[in-house]
């Protein structure tokens, strides 16, 4: 493949990457990729030809990184293929262009509107001094504007969605913009809704971990086994202490599973049974009917054992009967 830029004599040239890279793109590049694109701007300056496997070779890469690294570039707009190579993009140009071209677009209204929202301003800009160091990308402002208004967010919110994933070491977009779908799914817009969110979070965290410390699961819960709490906690709105009920249940059973515990829960469920009480009520109901049962199990085997009896002993004296009158021969 040939890389193209201005060539430049070896002894007197500087690589530059403009800051916008860093700012942009850095944090969303997985560091093999980073080297192949910085080796392919160092060598588009001398129009120098290279194949995929000649630049396997150099940066002691496997070749599928290399190809997997190339493909990323391109699909992020770093790099151009062409058909005998590829072009390095001037990504200050291509940011300028994204930046300008929805401008253009907005209404007079909008920007009006845009002017006015001081408290956006003023959030964006200390999510830029606290979590960019006050060197935040351009592209940043658009998409926390759009998060804006896609989500509904209020400022607090906005903040605390840095906050959460910058903790996380995770400010990335498309992890951000993952968090803050599934918290407009839960429907957080303002502080008191991300509050109400973090307390249920809470406890279910402090649920998991009691359920898999009364099972003996040391290694912790699978994603799925999770999935089954979550279930009986926020849709079916039950706590550790019906939970616990059904528990205790397994203890009847050898290696008991969590599709059993949640098939006990489930039914509970559906007959509406809400608190403890009721469902300690309705096991009782049930052992006292379990209980009867086995008692006219018991009742009405004992009869049909009497009167099988009695059938035997009307068959013996009908057959003595019968050999006292056989005819003699």
């Amino acid at each position: 493949m040939k890389l193209e830029q201005n060539e430049k004599p070896l002894l007197f040239s500087e690589t530059l990457i403009p800051d916008v890279f860093f700012s942009e793109y850095l944090t969303q590049i997985p560091g093999d990729y980073i080297k192949i694109y910085l080796y392919m701007v160092f060598l588009s300056k001398y129009n120098k030809d290279i194949k995929i496997n000649d630049l396997s070779k150099k940066l002691s890469l496997p070749l599928k990184t290399i190809n997997d690294g190339t493909k990323f570039l391109e699909d992020n707009g770093l790099i151009l293929k062409k058909t005998n190579g590829y072009i390095i993009v001037d990504i200050q140009e291509n940011l300028l262009h994204k930046l300008y071209s929805p401008n253009v677009q907005m209404s007079s209204e909008k920007i009006e509107e845009n002017s006015k929202n001081q408290s956006i301003s003023k959030a964006i800009e200390y999510i830029n001094n606290q979590y960019f160091q006050g060197i935040m990308g351009p592209s940043w402002y658009n998409d926390i504007d759009l998060w804006f208004r896609t989500y509904n967010f209020d400022e607090q919110v906005m903040i605390a969605l840095f906050d959460y994933c910058f903790n996380r070491s995770a400010l990335h977009k498309n992890y951000i913009q993952t968090v803050a779908e599934a918290w407009a799914l839960n429907n957080i817009h303002n502080w008191n809704d991300l509050d109400l969110y973090y307390q249920k979070q809470e406890k279910l965290t402090k649920i998991k971990k009691e359920i898999a410390k009364k099972l003996g699961k040391r290694s912790g819960l699978t994603q799925y086994e999770e999935a089954y709490i979550e279930k009986w906690v926020s849709d079916f709105g039950y706590d550790l202490n019906v939970i616990e009920i059904a528990l205790k249940r397994t203890t009847f059973k050898t290696n008991p599973t969590f599709e059993y515990i949640n098939n006990i829960i489930t039914d509970w469920h559906d007959r509406k049974l809400k608190t403890p009480a009721e469902i300690n009520a309705f096991l009782e109901q049930r052992k006292k009917q379990n209980k009867n049962i086995k008692q006219l199990e018991k009742q009405v085997s004992k009869t049909n054992f009497d009167q099988r009896q009695y059938d035997n002993l009307d068959f013996l004296y009908a057959n003595n009967i019968e050999e006292n009158n056989i005819p003699n021969q």
